[in-house]
């Protein structure tokens, strides 16, 4: 095992970091920042927001050997520092971004100032599952993925509806390097942070897809329960009408989500 280089993609405006609060986001399993590119250019104008790509996946150089999602966020916050040294950030993540999110909270909490846990769980699908797939994907190629992915991906509709980001989003999983998707894949396979989330003390939204079958919305009620058990502060909420890419499918609605959660966040940090 070995903590993956990641590279960062700016989706806000070009300017000096730190003068906004700093949005760090994360994308599912083979897809890229183009997740994010909707709902950043809604918070660029009061949000510094920075995407970071998965191994293999949009701009981040392919994996040479396993990682654990711990590992993930460990190169987030490196990644971070490399491009704004020492700076606190709010982060959001979907499906193995938020794993990864779940993991900053867990072990990078004195770094984040807000988490927003999406389309995400503590433990996602089971062991066998995700190394069956890693094995799969070796040995014939992330194109096999494409069909059960916009299957899994939107809610009914959506693929008619915004033609263009569905074709942008699966290219996406097509061009993903395939070893790297497998190591993600078992990385997947032996994550399971349900015994943890009371550790976590940043204040946290869990949000779910209505329509997501692959993380549904009570993946997103036990994350928040998890951690207000703790003494924690987190809230769940629904989407309707939205499957596992939240950001893209509801741009808006996530937007306004995170907005809100940033601004509470910085102020409730400027009262302390």
């Amino acid at each position: 095992m070995a903590e993956p280089t990641l590279k960062a993609v700016l989706l806000s405006p070009q300017r000096p970091l730190g003068e906004h609060p700093l949005l760090v986001v994360g994308s599912s399993l083979g897809t890229s920042s183009v997740l994010w590119t909707d709902a950043a250019a809604l918070l660029g104008p009061t949000v510094d927001v920075v995407a970071w790509d998965l191994p293999g996946h949009g701009v981040s150089p392919a994996a040479a050997e396993p990682f654990s999602v711990a590992e993930l966020a460990d190169a987030v916050v490196g990644l971070v520092d490399s491009i704004a040294p020492g700076q606190d950030f709010h982060y959001a993540g979907v499906s193995l971004g938020g794993a990864t999110g779940l993991q900053l909270g867990i072990k990078h909490a004195s770094r984040l100032k807000s988490l927003s846990v999406q389309c995400s769980g503590a433990k996602l699908g089971t062991p066998e599952g995700w190394l069956e797939r890693a094995a799969t994907v070796r040995s014939q190629g992330t194109p096999v993925m494409i069909q059960g992915s916009a299957e899994r991906w939107f809610a009914p509709g959506f693929m008619d509806r915004q033609p263009e980001l569905s074709s942008r989003l699966l290219h996406a999983l097509r061009d993903a390097d395939r070893f790297s998707y497998a190591f993600c894949c078992e990385a997947l396979a032996a994550f399971d942070v349900r015994a943890d989330l009371g550790s976590i003390t940043v204040p946290t939204q869990a949000v779910a897809g209505a329509e997501d079958t692959v993380a549904p919305p009570s993946f997103a009620e036990d994350v928040a329960a998890g951690i207000t058990a703790g003494g924690g502060t987190a809230s769940a909420l629904t989407l309707g009408g939205v499957g596992h890419l939240a950001p893209a499918e509801a741009p808006g609605h996530v937007a306004e989500l995170l907005r809100n959660l940033i601004t509470w966040s910085e102020s409730r940090g400027g009262a302390q």
